[in-house]
């Protein structure tokens, strides 16, 4: 695995986390790793197992294919519309529409603080 690849699969574990709402110290408890090795991992200086990437798949509610899929340059920006879709397609419908009216609102003028 190249440098490049490794660096997008840490940015794509990285976005996944945040997205998951977790921190490094709460994954590092729920997959018996150190904080640090998460970190590691995330920066790109450590290599990930597959065992590992199954692992960070299932907490973070993503695919492993997800994860690993780095053809191309990764967008963070991007990366993140793509988790945000995903939970949006797991609402319930009343849900979704609640949340839709309020991005309406919020993208008014004057609708944010």
């Amino acid at each position: 695995m190249g440098e490049g690849t490794r660096e997008q699969i840490a940015s794509r574990l990285r976005t996944a986390r945040e997205a998951a709402g977790l921190s490094q110290g709460q994954v590092a408890k729920l997959l018996a790793l150190h904080r640090p090795t998460v970190s590691e991992i995330e920066a790109g200086r450590r290599r990930v197992s597959g065992e590992e990437l199954v692992e960070f798949a299932r907490v973070y509610g993503v695919s492993v294919e997800w994860l690993t899929n780095v053809e191309g340059e990764s967008d963070p920006a991007e990366d993140r519309i793509l988790l945000a879709a995903r939970e949006l397609a797991k609402m319930k419908q009343d849900d979704l529409d609640r949340l839709l009216a309020l991005l309406q609102m919020l993208r008014k003028p004057g609708g944010r603080e």
